[in-house]
């Protein structure tokens, strides 16, 4: 029997990598929830859409899925009310409207930005304080499907970059600038982050949904070892060989942290997962998706 998955978010950056994943694995029926007038996959088998607006509707869902994905969001962190409604309302609102009675696992894809300031490399075991109004509307939801739900991981991802990504995003801003030829404003480049290439996000997915006996709890994912922010600008722009960035226009945000990048290993023992695309491969896919 194929695997019964709902994937919320069906229609953004990770949910359009998720999908087209999993599509190649011929034991999973997926079902992508998307609002009315997104933009779909089209004409694939062992996939269905359901339009709704998980944060409004009030329709039940009658399908028996065992696993439920929820990834969706809102990508525009300043609108402070569509962010509570995306990332807590809408996690609420949707364990109404699905039947959970054969579910094996919810997924919810949570943030780093729940630990708030904590000193890096993060692990899962700290008191979380955020600072950011998307950071408590996550934390929020974290709380709210631990006190719900019987069976459960919360996912925080890093920084994930890759094809499909909205031009919004440090990766593809800096690949469209460069391919454009054009100057474009940055901070000083400071910053450590850590980078994980979408698709060992979307196999770390997978391995989940095939483990028989998923171990309730927070998972940090990202690649685990941090990049200065100056040299992947500078990598983008010599690998595209145009661009130019003007480091320091930008004046970094004052809550901003020197340092982000996780703790891995609890993931990479109880998953026995571990990121493979390192950031100069990552960065060559993304750029040849862009360029074309």
């Amino acid at each position: 029997m194929k695997k019964k998955i709902l994937i919320t978010g069906a229609s953004g950056f990770l949910g359009k990598n998720l999908i087209l994943k999993l599509l190649k694995d011929k034991s999973f029926d997926i079902y992508g929830l998307i609002k009315k007038g997104s933009k779909r996959i089209k004409n694939k088998k062992n996939l269905k859409y359901i339009y709704a607006d998980m944060t409004k509707t009030k329709k039940k869902i009658n399908i028996d899925f065992e696993y439920i994905i929820n990834l969706a969001g809102n990508i525009d962190h300043k609108n402070k009310l569509q962010t509570l409604n995306a990332h807590y309302k809408g996690v609420k609102n949707l364990l109404k409207i699905v039947n959970l009675k054969k579910i094996k696992l919810f997924i919810q894809i949570g943030s780093c930005l729940e630990y708030g300031s904590k000193k890096s490399p993060q692990k899962e075991n700290l008191a979380c304080k955020p600072i950011s109004f998307y950071g408590k509307a996550k934390l929020s939801a974290t709380r709210f499907i631990q006190q719900k739900l019987k069976k459960y991981l919360i996912l925080r991802p890093y920084q994930i970059y890759g094809p499909h990504q909205k031009k919004d995003r440090l990766v593809p801003i800096v690949i469209e600038s460069c391919l454009k030829n054009k100057s474009f404003a940055c901070t000083d480049g400071s910053q450590f982050r850590d980078f994980l290439y979408v698709d060992d996000f979307c196999e770390l997915i997978k391995k989940i949904l095939k483990k028989k006996n998923n171990i309730n709890g927070v998972y940090n994912v990202g690649f685990g070892k941090p990049n200065k922010v100056k040299d992947v600008i500078k990598l983008i722009q010599k690998k595209i060989n145009r661009g130019n960035p003007i480091f320091g226009k930008i004046k970094m945000r004052t809550e901003e942290m020197k340092f982000t990048y996780p703790n891995i290993n609890k993931v990479k023992t109880i998953y026995k997962w571990r990121p493979k695309i390192k950031i100069n491969d990552g960065l060559k896919k993304t750029i040849n998706f862009y360029a074309k």
